[in-house]
């Protein structure tokens, strides 16, 4: 019985207790931004103490206002001059190129990073695990493959934010029914969390 109640408290605290340690870890990079302001303008000369979450507040306004400028004629064109300046760095060229192309897929609203929710023989054939089609090979390597092939991204568990891309003969996948968040759900819980069927 006393077991019961133990397993039962795990499952209550721990996803609980991680929940609160990841919210906790991003608000507190987030405060760094007040690190930006100069000394006087800062809680401590102003107020006497650490305000905690100001640097938050400051951090999603200057995203909001960041995006707000770029929206507008004027903040389009100095991003664009920006841009083609850090295009004349020849490492930050490629650095902030590879970025933003990533940043793009991943976080614009008509970007799709994952688009399908596939099974792949990984990582060695009668192995199946859970992969997500990120679209098709460039033509540079195309050309020097046969068939049909499709680029994957198969993420580790349970962090899906690491993983492996591989490009794979688009026969030798399963297309899944389940969506891309529920997949990754099932990923990260290590197949504990398993999708509803649905008839």
């Amino acid at each position: 019985m006393l077991r019961k109640y133990f397993i039962t408290g795990l499952l209550i605290l721990v996803p609980l207790s991680i929940t609160l340690w990841v919210v906790r870890s991003v608000i507190g990079l987030m405060d760094q931004s007040i690190l930006l302001l100069p000394i006087e303008w800062r809680p401590e000369s102003l107020v006497g103490h650490h305000i905690p979450g100001l640097g938050t507040i400051l951090t999603l306004l200057t995203i909001v206002v960041t995006g707000l400028l770029a929206q507008n004629f004027i903040g389009s064109y100095i991003l664009g001059r920006w841009e083609a300046l850090l295009k004349r760095i020849p490492i930050v060229n490629s650095i902030y190129s590879s970025v933003k192309q990533v940043s793009d897929t991943l976080f614009s609203s008509d970007g799709n990073a994952f688009r399908t929710a596939v099974l792949v023989q990984y990582p060695r054939p009668g192995a199946w695990t859970i992969a997500f089609v990120t679209g098709t090979p460039s033509n540079a390597v195309r050309q020097h493959l046969e068939g049909d092939f499709v680029s994957i991204y198969v993420p580790t568990t349970p962090n899906p934010t690491s993983g492996f891309f591989i490009m794979v003969p688009r026969t030798d996948i399963i297309e899944l029914t389940m969506t891309v968040d529920v997949a990754l759900k099932h990923i990260v819980s290590m197949g504990v969390v398993a999708p509803e069927l649905h008839p």
